[in-house]
């Protein structure tokens, strides 16, 4: 079939970043890889995309002089560089509208002179914020879609990792419907692609337009990655990845791996950094474990996918995770992940290639991983098979190249040159573990 003409809407994407700015740069160039697309991205991130030298057709960057001066200095004198942030969240909302005002004024005329089949927003992420285009181009003359979305995931109940984490801004989450453009962005896309369960659920409404295709992706270049072994005795290699803040779930990972690191069956290496590390270091001296616990702090991505590669098991029980790339890592690399049956990771990890710990409780979150350690401990050839089977999911379901094909198929849908895709449902959560309804989240 013909390659499509895709404009890809993605402010601040960028291919030397993290989180969701590293995202939708990969999906973007995914789709590069088979469409003519003309990615509109801020002009911060020129540099770092032209020294990539992907395969797009064109790049237009929309450059607001003084508002990227401003949103610079919000993020490192105000947010000391904290992405994660809610409250971030909130104050980019102006910001992204300037951002996709301007690239409608620079782009309206040759959207209606044809240049385009179709206008792909995959960026921002988060589905508290709207998107001009989706009223823009209400009537026409091309179809408006828009995602991965995410976000939304309420607080589980019941566990210090969230109440510490949880910010003031949260409560004002649901309040993000009166703002202008957040009913058109939804109700005038062709299509939603949710990027977990949850927003899915949330766009109930538009169930008949919503697509459920996972946050993250896999390159192939990963997928390619063989694995090494640290040592060559037959401890486990556990290992935690991810910043070092309550909702991580770091110290439900430490209290979990500790029987098996008290009687010298295993290591733990902890990998990443922040405000939690000495409270994580006390709590490894009282479980009298410090001596198998490594802190490696930051490092590079190349560094940490070498530990990850060199690793048997993740121990990643956050407690509210929306994409969990590091989940998605780990399968391709053949490491087995336990992980929270919650949010990002609850979605894509299933029985046949990794571990779901139900959240109830903190003492029976501890339990559920010591009991799936210790059969991993004791049955090497389900160690084996686990990793195996998660190798083959990864290359077949989870490589941003597949995410491409997925998302050319929603977007052939609404131009009605192909049938409706049929996608697997995502899983519904469980409402009884959650405090409140759905909208206390952000």
């Amino acid at each position: 079939m013909k390659a499509l003409r895709l404009l890809v809407l993605a402010p601040g994407c960028n291919p030397e970043s993290l989180a969701t700015a590293l995202v939708s740069y990969c999906q973007s160039e995914a789709l590069a890889r088979i469409h003519d697309v003309t990615l509109v991205t801020g002009s911060l991130s020129e540099e770092a995309i032209r020294r990539r030298g992907a395969p797009f057709k064109t790049l237009e960057f929309i450059s607001l002089p003084w508002l990227d001066r401003l949103y610079l200095w919000i993020i490192r004198r105000v947010f000391k560089f904290d992405y994660g942030s809610h409250a971030l969240t909130a104050v980019s909302y102006p910001f992204a509208i300037a951002f996709e005002w301007k690239a409608w004024r620079c782009l309206k005329h040759r959207i209606h002179a044809g240049e385009f089949d179709a206008v792909l927003r995959v960026a921002p992420i988060v589905s508290v914020m709207p998107s001009p285009f989706g009223f823009f181009l209400r009537n026409g003359p091309i179809p408006f879609v828009v995602g991965p979305v995410n976000g939304g995931l309420p607080w589980p109940k019941g566990f210090s990792q969230a109440e510490r984490q949880r910010e003031w801004v949260t409560g004002f989450r649901k309040y993000y419907r009166y703002l202008p453009f957040a009913e058109s962005t939804y109700r005038h896309a062709a299509a939603i692609i949710g990027g977990s369960s949850n927003t899915c659920d949330e766009f109930a409404a538009y169930r008949d337009k919503v697509f459920f295709v996972p946050e993250n992706g896999l390159s192939e270049s990963l997928l390619d990655q063989k694995r090494r072994r640290l040592s060559n005795d037959d401890k486990l290699e556990l290992i935690f990845v991810g910043r070092l803040v309550p909702y991580k779930g770091c110290d439900l990972a430490m209290r979990g791996v500790a029987p098996l690191l008290r009687r010298g069956a295993a290591r733990f290496t902890v990998v990443g950094d922040g405000p939690e590390q000495p409270a994580l270091e006390a709590l490894a001296r009282s479980l009298g474990i410090a001596e198998h616990v490594s802190f490696l702090g930051w490092r590079e991505h190349h560094v940490t996918m070498d530990r990850l590669r060199g690793s048997d098991v993740l121990v990643f029980p956050s407690v509210r995770e929306f994409g969990g790339g590091v989940v998605f890592e780990a399968l391709a690399v053949g490491v087995i992940p336990v992980v929270a049956d919650f949010g990002g990771p609850g979605d894509i990890v299933h029985d046949d290639v990794g571990y779901r710990v139900s959240l109830t409780t903190e003492d029976d979150v501890v339990r559920q991983i010591q009991q799936a350690l210790e059969q991993l401990a004791t049955d090497r050839k389900r160690l084996e098979e686990l990793r195996a089977r998660g190798m083959a999911y990864a290359r077949e379901s989870l490589s941003w190249d597949g995410k491409a094909r997925i998302v050319t198929d929603i977007v052939r849908w609404v131009m009605r040159e192909g049938p409706k895709p049929n996608l697997p449902s995502p899983k519904q959560l469980h409402t009884d573990l959650i405090s409140g309804p759905l909208r206390n989240g952000i």
